[in-house]
C-alpha cells in the first residue's frame, strides 16, 4: 500500500514513527498488541538515511526515511528526499522481475520519504559477514539471477523502444544521486578533494601518484563518460555487499536508491570488486592458517561463479525468445542468422565483461581513497597492516582499469588477486 501525499516532510524519530505506524491498520495487524508496547530501534549504519526495527508481538517490520541530507557528512551536503521514491519504484520493478531477491514492500508514504519493508531476520548485512570469514553458499546463484534477470529484463534486448525510454524517464530525475557516483567514484580520488581520506602515512605516495597518472585519468574518464551516457538497463547502482542482506539459504537485495538506467556492467564490477576487496582484506585480519585459507579460496572461487553464472543465465534469457527492438529475429533467420546471431551474443557479453572490468577497478579505488570506506578494510586495526592490503588491492584495481584487455576472462582476474596476495608495496621496507 502507498501512503498519500498530504501534509509536510518531517523527521520521524521513535515517537512520532509509533504514531505514524499506529494510523496504518494493515500494520498494525502485522505486529500486534498496542503501539506503546513496540520497540522501536533505530539501526541505520549507511551513510544517507534513517533505518529503523520496529516489533511487536505479532512480528516486525523495518521502516526507512530518507533524510534531506548526506547522513555520513550533515545538513551541509543537502540531498533531494526523492530518491526515496526511486528506492520505492526500484524495489517494486525489482520484486516483479527476481522475486523473493527483494524485501517485501508493506507501505510507502512519498511526502515522508518513508517506506516500510519486511524485516528480515536473522539476515546479515554481507560484508560483516565476510569480515567474520563466513561463507554464504547460495550468494553467487541467488545475486547472478537477480543480476541478469533485472538487467536483460529492463534492457533493449527483452522491451520495445517505447518501454525501454518510459523506463529511463521514470528514473531520469534520480540525477542527484548519480551526481554522487559520478564524483566520488570516478572524479574525485584522482584529484585533491577535501573529503578524501586514505590510510596515511602508509599510502600517501600511492595517492599522489593516482593523482599523476594520466592513464588512469583516461581510463576513468572513458567509464564515467559510460556511466553517464549509456542507459543499457535499470541500475541497483550501489549493489555492494553493504546492500546484500544474507543467511546460509537465503539473499536479500536492498537499499536501490541509486537506481537509474546506466551501463549494465557497473552492477556487475560491484559485485566483483566487493568480493575482491574481501579476499585482499582477509590478510590483515587476525585468522588461524586453516580457516584464512579456506575463506579466501571459497571467495576467489564465488568470484568467478559471479561472472561465469551471470553470463550463463544472461544468456540463457536471450536465446529463449527475446522480444525487444535490439537484434531483431527477422533480422537473423536460418542456420547462418542464427550462427551470427550467437557470435554476437559472445560479442556482446565479452564487451560486458570488459565493463564490468573496469568498474570493478573504480569501485575498489573509490573505497581506498575516497569519503566512504568499506569495514573489510576499516576493522584491520594495524594501520600498516590495513595499508598493506588496501595497496595490493589498488594496485590489482590499476591493472584491472588501465590493461582491461590482460583481463579476457574471470580467471585472469582471480589469478593476477592470487598472484598479490603476499606482494609487498615499497612502503614496507621503507
Amino acid at each position: 500500500m502507498t501512503g498519500d501525499r498530504a501534509g509536510d516532510y518531517r523527521i520521524l524519530h521513535e515517537a512520532a514513527l509509533r504514531d505514524y505506524l499506529a494510523g496504518l491498520p494493515d500494520l498494525v495487524a502485522l505486529l500486534g498488541a498496542e503501539p506503546v508496547s513496540w520497540s522501536i530501534t533505530e539501526v541505520g549504519d549507511g551513510n544517507l538515511n534513517l533505518v529503523f526495527i520496529v516489533k511487536g508481538d505479532r512480528g516486525g517490520v523495518a521502516v526507512k526515511q530518507a533524510l534531506p541530507y548526506v547522513r555520513l557528512v550533515g545538513k551541509s551536503w543537502p540531498l533531494p528526499l526523492s530518491r526515496a521514491h526511486y528506492e520505492y519504484l526500484a524495489l517494486s520493478k525489482q520484486a516483479d522481475l527476481a522475486p523473493g531477491l527483494v524485501p517485501a514492500l508493506l507501505h510507502h508514504n512519498e511526502t515522508l520519504a518513508l517506506t516500510v519493508m519486511e524485516l528480515l531476520e536473522p539476515h546479515i548485512i554481507m560484508r560483516k559477514g565476510l569480515v567474520a570469514a563466513a561463507q554464504y553458499p547460495r550468494f553467487a546463484g541467488d545475486i547472478t539471477a537477480f543480476m541478469a534477470r533485472t538487467l536483460f529484463f529492463t534492457s533493449d534486448l527483452a522491451l520495445s523502444a517505447a518501454e525501454k525510454k518510459e523506463g529511463i524517464a521514470a528514473f531520469a530525475g534520480n540525477h542527484a544521486l548519480c551526481k554522487i557516483t559520478e564524483d566520488l567514484i570516478f572524479t574525485d580520488p584522482y584529484r585533491i578533494a577535501e573529503q578524501n581520506r586514505w590510510t596515511a602515512p602508509y599510502l600517501d605516495g600511492l595517492a599522489a601518484s593516482l593523482r599523476d597518472d594520466m592513464d588512469l585519468h583516461v581510463a576513468i574518464s572513458r567509464l564515467k563518460l559510460k556511466f553517464m551516457a549509456s542507459p543499457e538497463a535499470l541500475l541497483h547502482g550501489d549493489l555492494h555487499t553493504g546492500s546484500i542482506m544474507v543467511t546460509d539459504s537465503q539473499t536479500r537485495v536492498i537499499d536501490p536508491e541509486f537506481a537509474f538506467y546506466g551501463p549494465m556492467g557497473f552492477d556487475v564490477g560491484a559485485v566483483l570488486a566487493n568480493l575482491l576487496m574481501a579476499y585482499f582484506a582477509s590478510a590483515g585480519h587476525e585468522r588461524a592458517p586453516g580457516e584464512r585459507a579456506a575463506f579466501e579460496g571459497w571467495v576467489l572461487e564465488t568470484v568467478e561463479q559471479v561472472w561465469n553464472e551471470f553470463a550463463r543465465k544472461f544468456l540463457d534469457l536471450w536465446r529463449a525468445g527475446a522480444a525487444g527492438d535490439a537484434y531483431p529475429a527477422s533480422l537473423f533467420a536460418g542456420e547462418t542468422g542464427a550462427a551470427r546471431l550467437e557470435a554476437e551474443r559472445q560479442a556482446y557479453m565479452q564487451r560486458l565483461f570488459a565493463d564490468a572490468v573496469g568498474f570493478a577497478a573504480a569501485k575498489t579505488i573509490r573505497r581506498i581513497f575516497g569519503l566512504a570506506h568499506n569495514i573489510d578494510f576499516e576493522l584491520i586495526e594495524d594501520p600498516r597492516r590495513r595499508a598493506i592490503s588496501e595497496a595490493r588491492a589498488v594496485r590489482l584495481a590499476r591493472a584491472m582499469m588501465v590493461e582491461t584487455g590482460a583481463f579476457p576472462a574471470i580467471a585472469d582476474v582471480t589469478g593476477a588477486a592470487r598472484k598479490l596476495r603476499d606482494w609487498m608495496p615499497e612502503f614496507v621496507n621503507g
